[in-house]
């Protein structure tokens, strides 16, 4: 039965037999075929005057090498996209509670609180550095107390609720900012308490900035779990296809040139998993993104990601395949330094 056209032979070079007592003739001519002794390759290109082919089968997704890697270029895809989201949302928090102060007037007699609040509004007012000061109305806060109290005990007249002032300063609410502000009120409202609106949300930012050291921690185990799959299959391919390489060795061909054969191989499987899985992240981190839009929460609208932030992202599939090419290349040669 004559090969095909697609089942392409090694070609290694024949000695003919010298004659009884004389030298064999030392200059090798390729163009001899494998015999049988050593079977027929199916499936692999020549490793001729051409230059390297190919010497492992291109997998094509067929194999669990380019899924392992689709899978974790998944879950590196959306942890990059929750950390820079949850940058986004730090950023646009502290910019906008930067120069925040909030102004309560405890008074348990609503007229007088009253007055204390608009006393209180004209003398924050008067300090250098105030951009403005709102006193909220009554109306507002009851309503921001009905889902704790309910609808009948959210009435200021049942329930007493401190007057509360927004005030809007021209730099950041430090110590001396919130010194400054006390002294001007205690000549109107005695009993007035300032507190800068970044330190309520101070245990929010740092639980943050902990799932934002969490999520690059997880880029960098996974990074770990890809060098070390791509680790174990160019060892599996080497251990499978030595006598090959062996072959291909005797041929003249070099550690190098082995190596980047794997090296190709590799970075063809690491493309094809990594463009899958870049897909699969970005649909699950659109999908994400619909369901925290929907919440309508003020805080979580500022994590909505940047043209810049998806160039993050889209960077991730071609760090994966660099990675894997680069581990394959550098575990291939050292795995031949000691088979050879």
């Amino acid at each position: 039965m004559k090969p095909s056209m697609d089942d392409e032979q090694v070609q290694i070079p024949q000695r003919p037999l010298a004659p009884t007592g004389g030298p064999a003739d030392p200059a090798p001519r390729r163009g001899g075929v494998l015999g049988r002794g050593e079977g027929k390759l199916a499936g692999w290109r020549a490793f001729g005057s051409g230059g390297e082919g190919v010497l492992v089968p291109q997998a094509r997704l067929s194999g669990p090498t380019p899924w392992v890697i689709a899978i974790m270029v998944t879950i590196t895809v959306i942890a990059a996209a929750t950390g820079l989201a949850l940058r986004n949302i730090a950023n646009a928090a502290a910019l906008d509670l930067a120069g925040g102060v909030s102004v309560q007037i405890i008074e348990a007699q609503a007229p007088i609180r009253a007055a204390q609040a608009q006393a209180a509004q004209k003398a924050l007012l008067a300090v250098p550095g105030v951009i403005s000061a709102r006193v909220v109305p009554q109306a507002e806060l009851d309503q921001l107390l009905v889902p704790w109290l309910g609808a009948g005990m959210s009435d200021g007249d049942m329930v007493p609720v401190p007057a509360m002032i927004d005030v809007r300063i021209d730099g950041a609410a430090d110590g001396g900012r919130i010194a400054a502000l006390r002294a001007a009120l205690g000549r109107v409202a005695p009993g007035a308490r300032v507190d800068a609106q970044s330190h309520w949300l101070a245990p929010v930012f740092e639980a943050m900035d902990s799932l934002r050291w969490l999520a690059l921690s997880m880029i960098a185990l996974l990074a770990l779990a890809l060098a070390a799959a791509v680790l174990l299959s160019a060892r599996s391919a080497l251990g499978t296809h030595r006598q090959t390489i062996e072959i291909v060795h005797n041929l003249g061909g070099t550690d190098a040139q082995i190596a980047r054969i794997f090296q190709r191989s590799m970075g063809m499987d690491a493309t094809l998993g990594s463009l899958v899985g870049l897909v699969l992240g970005q649909v699950a981190v659109v999908v994400l993104g619909a369901r925290f839009a929907g919440l309508g929460a003020g805080l979580l609208a500022g994590g909505v990601l940047r043209p810049l932030d998806w160039a993050v992202v889209a960077l991730v599939p071609a760090a994966a395949v660099a990675l894997a090419m680069l581990t394959a290349r550098l575990s291939v040669l050292i795995a031949l330094r000691r088979m050879l």
